[in-house]
C-alpha cells in the first residue's frame, strides 16, 4: 500500500487527489499528528518536505511533479497523464512550470528567512511582497498558456488539474485570479467541484 506523508492545507492534497483518481488503497500519514510521524518522514526524506510518498515496495518518491508522473505512468487508466505523447509533454511541462515558478515563490513567502543573510523585518516583508507579486504574475502566464489543457467538466481531471487546483489556493492567488483571469478561475472552481476531488479538498480546506 502507498503511504502518503503530509498534513492539512499542504501540497500533499494534490497527491491524495491523484491517488483517489487512481482508485488504489493508500494511507495518509499526518506528520503534524505526532512526533513519531514527523520522525518517520525525516527518515524517508531528510529535508522533511511534503508530500513524500512511499511506494508499496518501500521506495520513496519526493517532489510533487515527479510523484504525479509516477502515478500517471503506473496507473495509465487513471487519466492523470494523457495517452497522446504531445499532450503528455504539455502536461509535464505545465506541472514543471507550477513547481518551479509558483511553488518556489510560495516557499519564499512562507520562509523568507531562508533566503536572507540578515533576516530583519523590513527585509522579510520586502522579499515576501516581491515573491507574492512574482507568484501572481506567474499564474497569469500559466493561465494564458495552459488553460486549454485543463479539465473542462466532461472528462476526468488529470495531474495538471489537481496540481493547479491545490497550489493556486495559497498566498492570495485565487483572489488575484478571480479578477485578473476570471476564465481560469472558473476552471479551477470546476476542478474543485469534481465528485472524486471535492472530498479531498474539503478535508484539507474545510469550509
Amino acid at each position: 500500500m502507498y503511504q502518503l506523508y503530509g498534513h492539512q492545507n499542504s501540497g500533499a492534497a494534490a497527491i491524495e487527489a491523484a491517488l483517489e483518481l487512481c482508485e488504489i488503497p493508500y494511507r495518509f500519514i499526518d506528520v503534524e499528528a505526532s512526533p513519531e510521524a514527523a520522525h518517520a518522514l525525516e527518515k524517508l526524506n531528510p529535508l522533511k518536505q511534503i508530500p513524500t510518498l512511499q511506494r508499496p515496495d518501500g521506495g520513496v518518491l519526493t517532489e510533487s511533479a515527479a510523484i504525479l508522473i509516477h502515478l500517471g505512468l503506473t496507473f495509465p487508466s487513471s487519466g492523470l497523464l494523457p495517452e497522446d505523447p504531445a499532450e503528455r509533454d504539455q502536461t509535464i511541462r505545465g506541472m514543471t512550470y507550477i513547481v518551479t515558478n509558483c511553488y518556489a515563490a510560495i516557499g519564499i513567502i512562507d520562509y523568507p528567512e531562508r533566503w536572507l543573510a540578515v533576516a530583519d523585518e523590513s527585509s522579510r516583508q520586502n522579499l515576501m511582497a516581491g515573491a507574492r507579486q512574482r507568484l501572481h504574475w506567474s499564474w497569469d502566464v500559466f493561465a494564458d498558456q495552459f488553460s486549454g489543457d485543463l479539465y473542462l467538466g466532461s472528462e476526468t481531471p488529470g495531474a495538471l488539474d489537481v496540481l493547479a487546483a491545490v497550489i493556486s489556493r495559497w498566498a492570495g492567488s485565487r483572489e488575484h485570479l478571480r479578477n485578473a483571469r476570471p476564465g481560469f478561475f472558473a476552471w479551477l472552481e470546476r476542478i474543485d467541484r469534481h465528485p472524486v476531488l471535492a472530498p479531498v479538498f474539503e478535508r484539507h480546506w474545510p469550509a
